[in-house]
């Protein structure tokens, strides 16, 4: 059985396509949760993300998957918590949600597909999950536009390549970049994906270069800050 043990809960990870690592869960503990939002996760996965922001506060989750098995997961997953009311585990393309759903999200939260040139790989989920084909950015977007709510925050983990183009469009869907945080392993490295965060009022953007490792197995001060309520290794020190 692979699962990834958390502090207050855990990752059942043997039919979603991608499983736990540490950019998205570095993503997951910064998530901008104040406590009590109505949250959107698109692209649920295993539900790591939907489980990060419950804990971190927020009052409800609706995770939507494209793929059946993974939703089944995920739902496992979030009935195995502690916050089993919170979540909604919906078997669907956000497309079609979307068209649909006449409610609106304080946060929507997606590590989406990411790569839309490069080479793929043989494995047919690993594809779904990692590239663009079942979710063009143009659709991302009309999702998001139509599902976030006016004072809303979208929260989004891209490959660094693609910042600028999904910026671009995303301000045709009036969401505009507020926040930038690229993540790098160690600071001699360069960043490869960064985490965005979209709101519906043009300001400039808060932008910095977070360094998740100081040394071998050693997090960074930063980012042990945020990792510290989800990780095992930090369990006696919280």
């Amino acid at each position: 059985m692979s699962l990834f043990r958390f502090q207050q809960f855990s990752v059942l990870q043997e039919q979603s396509a991608m499983k736990v690592c540490t950019d998205a869960t570095q993503f997951g503990a910064m998530a901008p949760v104040r406590g009590g939002e109505r949250v959107l996760d698109i692209g649920a996965g295993t539900g790591l993300l939907a489980l990060m922001v419950a804990q971190l506060g927020a009052d409800s989750v609706t995770a939507v998957e494209l793929t059946e098995a993974a939703c089944a997961e995920a739902s496992h997953n979030f009935s195995q918590s502690t916050w089993q009311e919170k979540f909604q585990a919906i078997h669907r393309d956000i497309q079609g949600y979307a068209a649909e759903c006449d409610e609106h999200y304080d946060l929507v939260i997606s590590n989406p597909p990411f790569f839309d040139s490069h080479s793929k790989s043989a494995e047919t989920g690993r594809n779904l999950a990692r590239y663009t084909d079942q979710l063009p950015y143009a659709d991302l977007v009309a999702a998001v536009d139509k599902l976030l709510s006016h004072e809303g925050l979208f929260y989004l983990l891209i490959s660094l390549h693609a910042v600028d183009t999904f910026t671009a469009m995303a301000a045709t869907g009036s969401l505009y970049l507020a926040k930038r945080r690229d993540y790098r392993g160690y600071a001699h490295n360069q960043p490869k994906v960064s985490a965005l965060t979209f709101s519906r009022k043009e300001n400039a953007c808060d932008t910095a270069v977070v360094t998740i490792y100081s040394a071998h197995r050693e997090y960074s001060e930063e980012s042990a800050r945020y990792l510290a309520p989800f990780l095992l290794r930090f369990a006696d020190n919280c």
